[in-house]
């Protein structure tokens, strides 16, 4: 089956227009999850070494801020049938019927051409082939493919939000070093103890659409642990930057404290020494916190003053 006719299938034919507002195709963006995304991009821009335009910065944010809503145009596009039966995605526009599936696609379909096109043409073909990849892998090989046949869907899949601090290092300076790939790092093995944490208090959802996430697959207990494995790795991670010489002893201070919390909530969710849900939701909650934290300090530690500088050089 095409991806066409697959999409055409969901709510009935592709030629009867819709009505939709401009809301609802802000929405088809996942501004949220874009938000996240734009901004570890913005920190690895800031962060690189050598000199940018003004324009060029601008260019380059702008070109994975339209390639991320991309991602999710294409993503809720595909996933319009499961984002129907769970009560956390019901509502938005492809399920709820405020914009055709055609639509979504052909949306979808046009801001990816239009972000990898203009990045290439304008900044470099190296940002521009990491972001091409990465719209590729959100779309196709994790909403696809993983996200309905394994439970490490969010595990693998993970790597498409990861890479957008490459793309902004990769804009400034047209390769890429050990630097940007531990950015990476940090944000995947990030991604696993966020997200299973959300799947836990709302497997109920994941069961009903038949989505194959770990804890309904594996059960809470295997998920839990994974979560604490995962967390693990990720808080020595999250403070490598510093013992490298990449940062001062500001950043050193707020990861390691950051990354206690986050064990000591992983600790929790795997103990139970408060309520699954809550526990779950403590850290979802804080996860957030912790990676934004990482990233807003280690712009001020070291990006924010030379991006000023380059930008106004």
């Amino acid at each position: 089956m095409s991806l066409i006719s697959e999409g055409a299938e969901y709510n009935g034919a592709l030629a009867e227009p819709s009505m939709a507002s401009v809301g609802d195709y802000i929405a088809l963006l996942k501004p949220r999850v874009m938000s996240l995304v734009v901004f570890t991009a913005l920190v690895g821009l800031a962060i690189a070494p050598g000199s940018i335009h003004p324009v060029t910065a601008f260019t380059a944010l702008l070109c994975i801020t339209v390639g991320a809503g991309a991602s999710g145009a294409l993503n809720m596009w595909f996933d319009a049938d499961i984002d129907a039966l769970m009560t956390r995605t019901a509502k938005r526009p492809v399920p709820a019927g405020n914009v055709k599936p055609g639509e979504a696609l052909a949306f979808g379909l046009t801001l990816s051409a239009f972000s990898v096109g203009v990045l290439g043409l304008l900044v470099n073909i190296l940002a521009a082939a990491i972001l091409a990849f990465t719209i590729f892998f959100y779309a196709v090989v994790y909403t696809m493919w993983l996200k309905r046949s394994t439970p490490q869907n969010i595990v693998i899949g993970g790597a498409a939000g990861a890479f957008p601090p490459m793309i902004g290092w990769a804009a400034v300076t047209g390769s890429l070093t050990f630097e940007p790939i531990l950015l990476f790092l940090i944000i995947f093995f990030w991604t696993p103890p966020h997200f299973w944490a959300l799947a836990i208090y709302r497997m109920d959802d994941f069961k009903r659409a038949g989505v194959p996430m770990l804890p309904v697959v594996r059960g809470e207990a295997t998920t839990r642990l994974q979560i604490l494995l995962y967390t693990l790795v990720l808080v020595p991670l999250g403070v490598l930057p510093w013992p490298l010489g990449y940062t001062s002893a500001l950043y050193g201070a707020v990861s390691a404290v950051m990354g206690l919390g986050m064990l000591i909530l992983a600790v929790q969710v795997y103990r139970e020494r408060l309520p699954s849900d809550q526990a779950c939701r403590h850290l979802f909650a804080f996860s957030i916190l912790y990676l934004f934290l990482l990233f807003a300090v280690l712009m001020i530690d070291r990006g924010w003053g030379g991006l000023i500088a380059r930008l106004t050089a």
